[in-house]
């Protein structure tokens, strides 16, 4: 900041920022004030996510992040935001971005590969449990996969290695996760709301009292179709 450069002094402090116990109690908290039911995951948010759509529990995984379809959740949603627009690494500038659906089946079909080589795709390009094999990207990965059929092969027959890809691939196909959950959704608590974010946290009292009008409106809509449905 003594330097003048408030950008990537930004940059970063965006980095630094980390999910605290506190956070997620408190994220917790607010969608129970909203009425909106969460469940905790044993390990990974995603795995848990793909486990409630293979099961038809939940439509589809909502995230930015590929990991889902490795997990193996059937659809994927990306870009779901509110506003439409997304920030670009290490930039301050912002393009506009529409929702995507990602269908895991069409994916390995156009590929021609199974989910157990799409993962091991994913290995050699890196995760959020490995950094990737340097200098090997998605086409590589891909090419190296349809040659080889698995890391194994290609481990035997090229120079490349991949260190603890077991350990990797076993977090993919069998992530811990509950299956003991229920959705349990209730109006929301509008005076609890205003209170936790207007005078805990000093929010706008007319932002937040926007955002219930349309989660309201949304509920109403919602019930409206449902009840439609009957006649």
């Amino acid at each position: 900041l003594e330097a003048g450069n408030i950008e990537e002094a930004r940059v970063w402090s965006q980095q630094s920022s980390r999910l605290t116990p506190e956070m997620v109690e408190q994220s917790k908290r607010l969608l129970e004030l909203m009425g909106i039911p969460w469940i905790q995951a044993p390990s990974e948010g995603e795995a848990q996510a793909a486990e409630m759509a293979r099961s038809g529990k939940v439509f589809a995984s909502a995230s930015q992040d590929y990991d889902s379809l490795l997990f193996g959740t059937p659809r994927l949603v990306r870009n779901l935001t509110i506003t439409g627009k997304r920030k670009l690494p290490r930039k301050n500038v912002y393009k506009e971005i529409k929702p995507e659906i990602i269908e895991l089946d069409n994916v390995l079909k156009n590929l021609s590969i199974t989910r157990e080589q799409l993962i091991d795709i994913g290995i050699l390009v890196g995760t959020d449990f490995n950094e990737g094999v340097r200098n090997v990207g998605p086409k590589k990965a891909l090419k190296l996969i349809k040659t080889h059929g698995n890391i194994e092969n290609i481990m035997k027959n090229t120079d490349i290695v991949v260190e603890n890809y077991r350990e990797i691939r076993e977090i993919f196909l069998n992530p811990p996760v509950t299956k003991d959950y229920r959705f349990d959704w209730k109006d929301p608590d509008v005076e609890g709301i205003v209170k936790f974010m207007c005078d805990e946290h000093d929010f706008s009292r007319e932002r937040v009292m926007g955002a219930i009008d349309k989660l309201k409106e949304f509920r109403k809509v919602k019930s409206q179709k449902n009840l439609e449905e009957w006649f």
